[in-house]
């Protein structure tokens, strides 16, 4: 039998602020970076050349950083946070040095993919520090906290990605995390305390960590590539992907069944709680970028307005977050229940997603910052109660594999979105521009898309949320209670 040795604390220490503020630091560099490149890509392209190679400084990230957040997070249950979390903050920054410092758009791609493999540590081992630091009466506002800097960083990666782009220079982008990432290092080596993992000594699953790299690496090409909007689900650069995938996700399972370490337990989507959630965190990526990524574009392409300036349209969109997050984190706090204010959600999400069906270029601009700030209310729940639930279903020991998971789910559920809308969007902008001009269709394209993501994904969001049972914060999966403040 395993012994638990992560248990969290029943009280924080007095580092433990400056711990948290570590966490929040490294997160947000984490989630700035998939957003920040967006907006310096042109600027970049014109200046290094390899404009057939473009979309790769975003997809050799999204690749990375994607297919290492469950391998963190399961490998920091067997062998502690602290040494897999200085691994991942010293690629990180080392990646966004030599990014900084790219002379062509093959050494950019490059560092980007080293750079993501620092970032996968990052966002799971924070939420997973969380759980180790906090106790249960906490839990709740610290990750509703969480939950408001991912919110933050969704949306200030585009802003300040044009503000360096326009003003210092598109190298600033990479450069901006040195600063911020050696702060983060320095509080992490000098205060978190170092806890053997569970599983020291045990052999590493090797043949579980390359088959589903392979897999979600290939899964990511394919989703990829159909998310450009000019390729079929049938053309071979997205089928022969996405058939590789699914073929290896077969054999993954059968891998995992048999490893005495297993990178991803399989056994603990036996439990309900854990099982929907991630669900429900895949759902609500859906909705999500809905918001994050076509919103950001409407504003650009339908108004004809700067990356800047679009930047700061959105920001009803994020303060809505950020608030929704903090406030279920307070009341989850407050309550010891977690289930109805997640399941409050889908409901704003859906109201503000139909709301948008009616955008076009004459939408007014008070209007559609409350249509955003619902959507964003509706989607701070899921980004703080859903970390609430899984790390409440599940044994200590697995805390961090769990948090990886849910990360894990919802980044696959964003490209799994993308490449759905990509194509409508592609397709709506094709049909409607020689009859109404380029900016009424690319409103038109953003009408369509974001009701059907946010909807769609709001209402089967809505189904798993409502199958949680339970719903209380009393005591951790496989420990002794601890009774909420």
């Amino acid at each position: 039998m395993d012994t638990d040795i992560s248990t969290p604390p029943a009280e924080t220490r007095p580092g433990d602020g400056l711990l948290l503020l570590a966490v929040l630091g490294g997160m947000f560099l984490a989630m700035l970076d998939q957003t920040i490149v967006g907006t310096a890509l042109p600027r970049i392209v014109q200046e290094l050349g390899g404009a057939d190679l473009y979309t790769w400084v975003v997809t050799a990230y999204l690749l990375t950083s994607t297919i290492t957040v469950p391998l963190y997070g399961r490998l920091s249950d067997v062998y502690g946070r602290k040494p897999l979390l200085i691994v991942g903050v010293g690629l990180f920054l080392a990646g966004s040095a030599l990014c900084g410092a790219a002379q062509d758009m093959t050494q950019l791609i490059a560092f980007r993919g080293l750079q993501g493999l620092g970032a996968g540590a990052l966002l799971p081992l924070s939420l997973a520090l969380v759980a180790d630091l906090f106790p249960p009466g906490r839990s709740g506002r610290v990750q509703g906290a969480l939950g408001g800097v991912m919110a933050l960083s969704y949306i200030a990666g585009p802003f300040l990605g044009g503000v360096f782009t326009d003003t210092a220079g598109w190298r600033w982008a990479f450069l901006v995390n040195l600063p911020i990432g050696l702060a983060v290092l320095a509080i992490v080596v000098a205060r978190l305390p170092h806890t053997a993992g569970q599983g020291r000594g045990a052999r590493p699953d090797y043949l579980g960590i390359a088959v589903f790299t392979g897999a979600i690496g290939a899964l990511l090409v394919g989703l990829t590539e159909k998310g450009r909007g000019d390729q079929s689900w049938t053309d071979a650069p997205v089928l022969w992907p996405v058939a590789v995938a699914a073929a290896g996700l077969v054999l993954f399972v059968l891998v995992e069944r048999r490893a005495a370490e297993p990178i991803i337990p399989l056994e603990l989507f036996r439990d309900r709680t854990y099982a929907l959630a991630n669900a429900a965190s895949f759902l609500t990526a859906f909705c999500l970028y809905a918001g994050v990524v076509f919103l950001p574009r409407y504003f650009q392409e339908a108004l004809g307005l700067s990356a800047t300036e679009s930047g700061l349209r959105i920001y009803p969109l994020m303060l809505g977050m950020v608030a929704g997050s903090v406030v279920t984190g307070a009341l989850i706090s407050r309550t010891g229940r977690y289930k109805p204010w997640l399941v409050a959600g889908p409901f704003l999400i859906a109201v503000g997603g139909l709301l948008c069906a009616g955008l076009t270029t004459a939408t007014s601009g008070l209007a559609l910052a409350g249509w955003m700030a619902l959507l964003g209310l509706g989607m701070g729940p899921m980004l703080s109660g859903l970390t609430v639930a899984v790390q409440f279903a599940v044994p200590p020991r697995l805390i961090g594999t769990a948090s990886a998971n849910l990360t894990f789910f919802r980044q696959i559920g964003g490209s799994v979105a993308l490449a759905l809308a990509g194509g409508l969007y592609t397709a709506v902008v094709r049909d409607e521009a020689a009859s109404h001009g380029p900016g009424a269709a690319h409103a038109a394209a953003t009408a369509a898309v974001v009701p059907w993501l946010a909807v769609a994904g709001a209402v089967l969001a809505l189904a798993a949320l409502l199958a949680l049972p339970g719903g209380r914060i009393g005591a951790l999966a496989g420990g002794p209670p601890r009774p909420a403040e």
